[in-house]
């Protein structure tokens, strides 16, 4: 008869050679990691899109206002009207919400120099859309400076990634979009 330490050292030995059920305490160890990393890159995605569609909508704007005559826009519009209303289309078109744009008072649009004075030029806001006309692009010294018209925006975006430091971090996604002015 085997003495009790012999048993012991055989079950001992039975269960460090055993394997079943290996594959479940791994599945169980990989599986949330790589559902996280799914769900980052899904949200990471909406981010990328909504920037995209944000700097469409800048770009949009920027084009609008700088059309002397707009064939889609109503007579009589200022140039911070015009790109306001191409911007509402393009987030319309991609189902975002126009009166989420940041307004001003929360962001710092960027610091443009007006063509003819050289000062500073400050937004013409519209609904968080900052619109600055006749605003230097470029200005090479000797060829003649180069005018248009610059429009930013800011929107915010909310991440949801449970038990990471970004679940419920909002974050603001800025575009800023500048165009030639174009003449007759």
């Amino acid at each position: 008869m085997e003495s009790m330490k012999e048993l012991v050292r055989n079950a001992l030995a039975r269960l460090a050679c055993e394997t079943g059920g290996a594959e479940i305490a791994e599945a169980a160890a990989v599986l949330p990691i790589m559902f996280m990393m799914l769900i980052g890159i899904f949200w990471f995605g909406q981010a990328f899109s909504i920037y995209g569609t944000i700097t469409r909508a800048a770009q949009e704007g920027a084009r609008a206002a700088a059309a002397p005559q707009c064939t889609t826009c109503a007579a009589g519009n200022t140039p911070g009207v015009n790109a306001y209303n191409a911007v509402q289309t393009v987030f319309t078109s991609a189902h975002l919400n126009v009166a989420q744009i940041l307004p001003l008072s929360k962001w710092t649009p960027p610091s443009m120099v007006d063509c003819v004075t050289g000062s500073t030029v400050l937004c013409d806001d519209h609904g968080g859309v900052c619109v600055q006309t006749n605003v230097l692009l470029s200005n090479s010294g000797t060829a003649p400076a180069v005018c248009g018209v610059s429009v930013s925006l800011e929107y915010p975006y909310q991440f949801w990634l449970p038990f990471t430091s970004l679940n419920k971090q909002a974050i603001n996604i800025n575009a800023s979009a500048r165009v030639r002015m174009e003449t007759m």
